[in-house]
């Protein structure tokens, strides 16, 4: 049944509308068990009902009008067990619902499985046949895969206009669309999307209707123009450096342009209402899976040109629309993953908010989006990338919501926020040139993360105690390059010199993960357990010296640079990089001839295995830094970039919060300093709970530090003992979370956790 599976699901993804497909399967599943019934419910959980959306076997004008209660009949228990149920009479099972609509009398047993996406229940599909049995074991399995492949497909369309009959609206439909994300950087947008895409390719597009069918069959016609002059050009290249049998292939190439039936079947798709793109979708999709499914060897072997001169084609269709694209005077920034070198290429003063498909609170891209004070939001698992450019989008990076051409009552709401926004940061500006302290007289070190130039415009005039946290990778990351030991050092410089009587703390190069070098690509399953952090470096010595020649270079004029080591797991780890670090030492004495002031070194704990070799490591370096983000994600084993498992990614997992209590207290204990550099310093919850355990050194971007001051001298350190107590008995981060929110909102600090004031 592999082979019918695999066409059934292709063959959903493939069609353009969720009916049509709805209707294609129950029929291909029918067919493929060999049942007389096959019907597919939709779940509304609005209405609290399933609605019968689509069948072959019972009648089909039950189909769009029959609905059942989650609470009622065989598909109502279905949804309540949240697992297949499997009944050889079905007629005589209790909660058997008689609906005399879908003419189902004469059907005995009966097998639905639901279909299940991120622990929803989207709906329930179920066979059914006259003969009173049991499903054998195979069909049981068969139905189960079979909803849990097309669940994914279902969740992306928007399945609750569809149950509220309105079909009739295309399913890319973006009228006051409501998306549920991540909070990846506080604030509120409120602009124009701006879609950037790495390339153009099929499945990129999503199908849409042109009204102006004469303009697409203009634009097709000439894309394939253009797609023959270049491949003109290309043959008479490869004429010159290969036999003329390799370079045959363009022969073959320009036959499948010409091939009147391509061009037919395309014609026919824009006449019909597409525009040209979705039609040559839909005919090279088509050709592929028809030449696929060919026994004879050489057909089978023209599917790669056929998907590549399709992908010439488009190219060449597309290409003079994304020419024509503006960048909007003030946007939001929409990308499937926004990386460093996105936001380092477009003007930040444009860039209003970003939305992100991949992410979550802690990527690397809510960190920067944070350090930028861009609000943003990450995990948009259901954003219609392809179809949401140019239209109007409002963002909330506190609750995680966007909405798409939301009425004018939402932007009102929206703007009065912004508002209350602008005054809130007015109050904190007034403890630019304040000391953080508690109410009750507890003196709190606060620095701030840094890796960005922008970053020092920011805190210009601002009392803070020094750099905790200098990301030398993003200079690395957007060059094309290894950055020269004379860049890095020029760099440094001017970073140490921004704060020449505080200590300046530089985090070796810290790629991998969630943070590649485009000119130095590591493709590996699992990246967050790879070859990242001190690991690569440690591999590659001759990156290390460079960037250790280059710090302690820099330092010899101001001598406060602190060295901090990422993504140590080992003693031995510390104890090579200490090597190295000697060794750039004697280098420059040697050849500069001058005493170079040696830095304080310190690790990062942020792997568990760091947090329980403590003293051994206290033996060896100056300080601690603990790196809430990777720590959270490798002791809850979560990707955080993974918008699947972003929800369960939380810093006030119980499991996290003893861990860093144990952390600080190990710290503590052995009388090192020790500093929180990750995200949750910078959050209101996180810097409370933190200092009740007993931390009084934290860093955070530069968007947050006036924030914290505020909160730190709004609540004493009793009041932060007494609510670390209160939600140490909980074992729910949401009850945990929910808790702190109320406490915060009781005591006026409400407008730190959410959007107004």
């Amino acid at each position: 049944m592999i082979t019918a599976l695999k066409r059934i699901v292709e063959e959903f993804v493939q069609q353009q509308e969720l009916e049509r497909a709805l209707t294609d399967v129950v029929s291909q599943v029918k067919e493929a068990m060999s049942t007389e019934c096959c019907s597919l419910y939709l779940a509304d959980h609005e209405q609290q009902h399933f609605l019968l959306m689509a069948t072959d076997g019972l009648s089909s004008h039950a189909v769009g009008e029959v609905v059942i209660g989650f609470n009622q009949g065989l598909v109502g228990l279905v949804g309540q067990r949240e697992e297949p149920v499997n009944v050889a009479n079905a007629q005589a099972h209790p909660r058997f619902l008689k609906t005399p609509q879908v003419q189902e009398d004469n059907f005995n047993s009966f097998l639905g499985t639901p279909i299940i996406h991120q622990r929803k229940v989207l709906g329930v599909m179920s066979v059914q046949q006259t003969n009173t049995r049991v499903f054998g074991e195979d069909e049981v399995a068969f139905l189960v895969t079979l909803a849990a492949q097309l669940a994914s497909a279902i969740a992306n369309v928007g399945i609750q206009k569809i149950t509220r009959k309105s079909a009739n609206k295309p399913s890319n439909d973006l009228s006051k669309k409501q998306i549920e994300g991540v909070p990846g950087s506080a604030g509120i947008a409120i602009a124009t999307a701006y879609v950037l895409e790495p390339e153009i390719t099929f499945n990129s597009i999503l199908p849409r209707r042109e009204a102006n069918s004469p303009k697409e069959l203009i634009k097709f016609q000439q894309a394939i123009k253009n797609t023959r002059n270049q491949l003109g050009e290309l043959a008479a290249r490869m004429n010159t450096l290969l036999p003329s049998e390799v370079s045959a292939i363009f022969d073959v190439y320009n036959h499948l342009l010409s091939d009147a039936s391509l061009g037919i079947q395309v014609n026919e798709h824009i006449n019909a209402g597409w525009n040209a793109a979705t039609s040559l979708k839909f005919v090279i999709e088509n050709t592929i899976r028809e030449f696929s499914e060919v026994d004879d060897d050489y057909i089978r072997e023209r599917v790669t040109d056929i998907r590549d001169i399709g992908q010439r084609v488009l190219v060449n269709l597309m290409q003079k629309d994304i020419a024509k694209r503006v960048m909007p005077e003030q946007f939001v920034l929409v990308a499937d993953e926004v990386t460093a070198s996105m936001l380092a290429e477009l003007p930040r003063e444009n860039i209003k908010g970003i939305c992100s498909r991949r992410g979550s609170s802690s990527s690397h891209a809510s960190i920067l989006a944070s350090a930028l004070g861009i609000p943003a939001v990450m995990g948009l698992n259901d954003l219609p990338i392809n179809s949401i450019d140019g239209h109007s989008i409002v963002l909330d990076g506190y609750s995680g919501h966007i909405y798409i051409n939301a009425d004018e009552s939402i932007k009102r709401e929206y703007k009065r926020l912004q508002t209350e926004e602008l005054e809130l940061n007015d109050l904190v500006q007034a403890l630019a040139d304040k000391k953080a302290v508690t109410i009750d007289g507890t003196p709190v070190a606060l620095h701030i993360n840094t890796g960005l130039v922008t970053d020092f415009d920011i805190i210009h005039g601002l009392d803070i105690d020094g750099i905790g946290l200098y990301r030398t990778e993003i200079p690395f990351m957007i060059r094309q390059r290894f950055p020269t030991e004379s860049e890095q050092v020029e760099l440094y410089k001017s970073v140490l010199q921004s704060y020449p009587d505080k200590p300046v703390c530089m985090r070796t190069l810290d790629v991998g993960g969630d943070k590649p070098l485009p000119y130095f690509p590591l493709e590996e399953d699992n990246p967050f357990l790879g070859w990242r952090g001190i690991r690569m470096t440690l591999d590659h010595p001759e990156i290390q010296l460079v960037q250790m020649r280059a710090m302690l270079r820099a330092n010899i004029e101001t001598n406060n640079l602190n060295i901090l080591l990422p993504m140590i797991t080992s003693i031995s780890e510390v104890e090579e990089s200490i090597r190295l670090l000697n060794q750039a030492y004697a280098e420059l004495t040697e050849e500069l001839k001058i005493d170079i002031p040696w830095p304080k070194l310190g690790v990062m704990l942020e792997v568990p295995a760091a947090i329980y070799q403590i003293e051994k490591l206290a033996s060896l370096i100056d300080y601690f830094s603990i790196g809430t983000n990777d720590l959270t994600q490798y002791l809850l084993a979560v990707d955080r970039n993974n918008a699947r498992v972003a929800n369960l990614y939380d810093y006030y997992h119980p499991g996290v919060l003893q861990a860093l209590q144990f952390t600080i207290n190990e710290c503590n204990k052995h009388k090192i300093p020790v500093t929180i550099c990750g995200e949750m310093a910078g959050e209101a919850i996180g810097i409370i709970l933190l200092l009740a355990m007993g931390c009084t050194r934290f860093s955070m971007s530069a968007q947050n530090l006036l924030k914290a001051k505020w909160i730190l001298r709004h609540i004493s350190l009793q009041d932060a003992h007494e609510l670390l107590a209160e939600i140490s008995v909980m074992s729910c981060p949401k009850m945990i979370r929910e808790v702190m929110i109320d406490k915060l909102e009781q005591i006026g600090l409400g407008g730190f956790i959410r959007a107004g004031k």
